[in-house]
């Protein structure tokens, strides 16, 4: 490549780099290693030229920042979750709105069509858990299925299988948004299915007091993990000002980095639903819980980073 191309090529990306300095220690690593890159390429191939001597000098600069922000193995593990994930759900809102857009959708036409369709909810939840739900009404316990089998056990599978979940929206982002996409629309329309179901028999106001118990958490956190698949999918569709390789690898770190942050969500309601929503609680206490769960997700994955940004930009 000729020295004018290569620099007229990257001339962008290392202004954006003075001028826009930063203290994140992923982004100074990140920059610091395509200085590197750029270095090593104009020593082979411009060693005397003047724009090897600005990279260098630039390169020297990132490297400093670098060591100055390098922060010890704790004081790294709380910024993460103080400010590094707080500010990526900011940068994200915009695809979590649309995510739960998606969602909600999809619950009202699971809601309809079971509405409508007799046959819909078997379909979609199996004869095996309605033929078990439909017994267990008839014995007076309708959610009796949060009561059976060894609570240990029940917590590691619940967990894992919820981790799972997530993971398959996150990662079904790299089919261009539509496996993430249709990952949450399957979500929402299961559980709209499933809440008419209990509407159905009157028995909403009971199942809405014992599932929301830990679905509160765990609804919330398939939904961001939708916004985390969205955001790898919008990554390969919409590059912007990046080529299309590296927008991709900044929008899996992104991603993974939101999937990695819910982890704790899925582990907390795998233990309510494996050892409190089997409990017969006053509904203050039922209600108690889903308020305080519900109010966790909204100021940590909304308030928080909206506050957090605005204060950062002061």
């Amino acid at each position: 490549m000729r020295e004018a191309r290569f620099i007229k090529q990257n001339t962008e990306k290392w202004q954006v780099m003075e001028r826009e300095p930063t203290t994140d220690p992923d982004r100074l690593t990140e920059r610091f290693i395509e200085l590197t890159d750029d270095l090593a390429y104009a020593r082979t191939f411009y060693p005397n030229a003047r724009i090897t001597q600005y990279l260098n000098e630039l390169a020297g600069r990132q490297h400093r920042g670098l060591m100055q922000t390098k922060r010890s193995d704790l004081n790294r593990f709380v910024h993460f979750w103080q400010y590094e994930l707080p500010l990526l759900f900011r940068q994200t809102h915009p695809l979590l709105a649309v995510a739960t857009a998606i969602f909600l959708l999809a619950g009202v036409l699971g809601w309809v069509s079971a509405a409508h369709d007799d046959t819909f909810i078997r379909l979609i939840l199996g004869d095996g858990y309605v033929n078990m739900t439909l017994e267990n009404i008839k014995k007076g316990n309708p959610l009796g299925v949060y009561g059976e089998g060894d609570q240990g056990t029940m917590f590691f599978q619940i967990t894992l299988n919820n981790i799972m979940v997530a993971f398959r929206t996150f990662i079904f982002g790299l089919l261009a948004s539509f496996g993430t996409v249709a990952m949450l629309f399957y979500n929402g329309v299961m559980l709209g299915a499933f809440q008419e179901f209990f509407h159905e028999r009157g028995l909403l106001p009971e199942s809405i007091l014992k599932i929301w118990i830990h679905g509160t958490l765990e609804i919330s956190a398939i939904v961001i993990a939708g916004s985390a698949g969205l955001t790898v999918g919008n990554s390969l569709l919409f590059p912007g000002t990046y080529d299309r390789l590296t927008s991709f690898k900044r929008g899996m770190k992104q991603g993974l980095k939101i999937a990695v942050g819910l982890v704790p969500i899925f582990v907390m309601a795998g233990f309510l639903e494996s050892f409190v929503t089997r409990l017969t609680l006053p509904p203050v206490v039922s209600i108690g819980i889903i308020g305080l769960s519900a109010a966790f997700i909204g100021w940590y994955f909304i308030l928080y980073p909206i506050i957090l940004n605005r204060r950062l930009q002061l």
